[in-house]
């Protein structure tokens, strides 16, 4: 078995292991990425074969397609007036379950979703368990297009090493569900990321940024070295 292979396989036991989490009746975010993927298919999966009765929240335009694709009934927060649960996965995860995540630019809409759940789920591989924020991923910023240049430069003068992210076979830059812009910065110590998190909102222009803080009730982190499934609570 290949690398990609064993992590993919890890990804997806941990994604089973927190759609088990979801009881009949409940309504449940549904986040955006790979690993958030095989809960979505294993929760389409109970639909089927267990009936189970549930409502999905999707965090992204392509959270909602997959959804329906596994016969998940999928409405919006105009329809729900709370989330029960839920499941999402993170680019960077710290000791204090504080969170970098936007690797798929929906960082903004998974943050509306999972600060209003009631139970918040992380899933990810134990490669995604860093020391401190920032080590291997820089913190995804959602910025209106018309304010682009004086993001760049603010971000610049808090110590920022900001990129706008580009399109993988498509000319530009890459353009969020929003309709927004994504600026990736690098910055060398986030060392109060509660901190961070409002210094970043705080900008004029920026619509939000991808570090989610005191918010995680659970993370599951599986290892593609023993197959085991890390509970952080």
């Amino acid at each position: 078995m290949t690398v990609i292979d064993q992590k993919a396989n890890t990804k997806r036991r941990v994604g089973i292991e927190a759609a088990r989490l979801v009881r009949d009746g409940m309504i449940v975010g549904l986040g955006t990425g790979s690993t958030s993927a095989f809960a979505i298919e294993e929760l389409g999966r109970r639909v089927r074969e267990e009936h189970l009765a549930i409502v999905g929240i999707p965090t992204s335009f392509s959270a909602g397609i997959l959804a329906r694709q596994h016969g998940i009934a999928v409405r919006t927060l105009d329809d729900v007036d709370h989330i029960d649960i839920a499941i999402d996965g993170a680019d960077e995860v710290d000791p204090a379950k504080n969170l970098i995540k936007g690797g798929g630019a929906a960082h903004t809409r998974e943050k509306v979703v999972d600060y209003l759940a009631d139970f918040f789920v992380v899933v990810v591989d134990d490669s995604k368990l860093v020391s401190r924020l920032g080590l291997t991923f820089p913190v995804p910023v959602e910025v209106l297009p018309m304010a682009i240049s004086p993001v760049l430069r603010r971000l610049q003068t808090l110590g920022g090493r900001p990129e706008l992210r580009l399109g993988v076979k498509k000319d530009g830059p890459v353009i969020t569900d929003q309709g927004n812009m994504i600026v990736d910065v690098w910055f060398d110590n986030i060392d109060d990321p509660s901190a961070w998190e409002y210094v970043l909102n705080s900008i004029p222009g920026v619509v939000e940024n991808g570090i989610f803080t005191d918010v995680v009730d659970l993370v599951l982190a599986g290892s593609a070295q023993d197959g085991g499934i890390r509970r952080i609570e």
